[in-house]
C-alpha cells in the first residue's frame, strides 16, 4: 500500500466502512491525538476503543467530498447513526510516514452526546 496521505486516508474510511478494525489499527500512529466535539483522545488503543464504541452505532457513513493538500485529507461525509438523524462530518486526517498521527473531527454533536 502506498503511503500517500490521500491512500491512507481511502483506505482508513474503506476499513472504517467495513468495521476492519485491524486494518484501521495499522493506519493509527501509536501517539495519534484526536480532537473532536465529544472527546479528545491520546494514542491509538484510547482512540481505536473509542473508533469501535462509535462504530456500533454507525449504520452507513457516506463520503461526498475529499480534499488532499500533502499531508493533509479533509474528507466530509455523513454519518448516518441507529441513535440520530444523519449528521454532517468534517475530518482532517495529517498522515506522516504512511501512518495517521492526528484527527480532527467537527459536527453538530447535540443529538449523540450523552
Amino acid at each position: 500500500m502506498a503511503d500517500d496521505a490521500a491512500n491512507v486516508a481511502t483506505t482508513y474510511f474503506d476499513a472504517w466502512k467495513a468495521n476492519d478494525f485491524d486494518t484501521m489499527r495499522s493506519l493509527v500512529a501509536d501517539d495519534v491525538r484526536f480532537e473532536g466535539p465529544l472527546a479528545t483522545l491520546v494514542g491509538a488503543e484510547e482512540y481505536m476503543e473509542g473508533i469501535r464504541g462509535l462504530s456500533r452505532v454507525i449504520s452507513e457513513i457516506v463520503i461526498r467530498k475529499v480534499f488532499v493538500d500533502g499531508q493533509d485529507v479533509l474528507t466530509w461525509y455523513d454519518m448516518h447513526t441507529t441513535v440520530a438523524s444523519p449528521v454532517a462530518v468534517a475530518n482532517w486526517l495529517h498522515v506522516e510516514e504512511g501512518k495517521i498521527t492526528a484527527l480532527r473531527v467537527a459536527f453538530d454533536a447535540r443529538e449523540l452526546a450523552p
